[in-house]
């Protein structure tokens, strides 16, 4: 089977979307899906959830144009269709709680289910709005960069993360002014983040949003479906 290319970007900006990535599992649907389709049987399998369930969120997923039938195969009398993503990454910029409550939760339970002790680090530093802007580059130059070691090999999951806090009243009552918002956009203020499926990523997942709090994490991804 000789897979379809996927868009590069899908912009996350309609009611339907917002509702798919609501989720927890249905994020993790996408992870799984990040590298090569994946039937529901085969899913189900990877995720140790019932068909039924699969068959259900991948349906809303389907339903919000994130994820697609690529290839339908006759089996034992019937069919199997095998799903792919849409997009190699969605991007999503929202000040909703849900969809990044959901994504975390469905990081929370990747790393719960890998094999080895995951690395997570969470550093709290002041920045200015350019060290934050290398810092952004430098994080996103990081997940772009990680070359694909080949079939075969073990699966992880690369988080990064950059958000500013909201101001505190010692911060809101200091002399200097408040350093101005680094550029980018959408990508600034609110909950910016792209949940990316490329090759070799493994279900990596990058999420920015406004400069002041870093976060990395690394772990077996786990949960992620195998195909011929």
């Amino acid at each position: 089977m000789t897979d379809p290319p996927l868009d590069e970007m899908l912009e996350v900006s309609r009611a339907e979307q917002f509702k798919a990535l609501g989720h927890p599992f249905r994020q993790r649907l996408l992870f799984s899906l990040g590298q090569q389709p994946a039937t529901i049987s085969q899913l189900a399998a990877a995720l140790d959830a019932r068909k039924g369930n699969v068959a259900h969120h991948l349906k809303v997923l389907r339903e919000a144009g994130m994820v697609r039938i690529v290839e339908t195969r006759r089996v034992r009398g019937g069919t199997e269709q095998y799903y792919q993503r849409t997009a190699r990454r969605l991007k999503v910029t929202t000040r909703e709680l849900a969809p990044t409550a959901a994504f975390l939760g469905a990081v929370a339970e990747e790393i719960a289910a890998a094999d080895a002790e995951p690395l997570l680090t969470l550093r709290h530093v002041r920045l200015t709005a350019a060290q934050a802007d290398r810092l952004t580059a430098a994080l996103t130059d990081l997940v772009d960069g990680a070359e694909d070691a080949g079939a075969g090999k073990p699966r992880y999951g690369l988080l990064v993360g950059l958000f500013r806090h909201a101001p505190m009243a010692a911060d809101l009552s200091a002399t200097d002014p408040p350093a101005a918002d680094p550029p980018g956009g959408g990508q600034v203020g609110g909950a910016a983040r792209e949940i990316t499926g490329q090759a070799g990523s493994g279900g990596a997942a990058a999420g920015q949003a406004d400069s002041g709090g870093a976060a990395a994490g690394q772990a077996d991804s786990g949960g992620a479906p195998e195909t011929d």
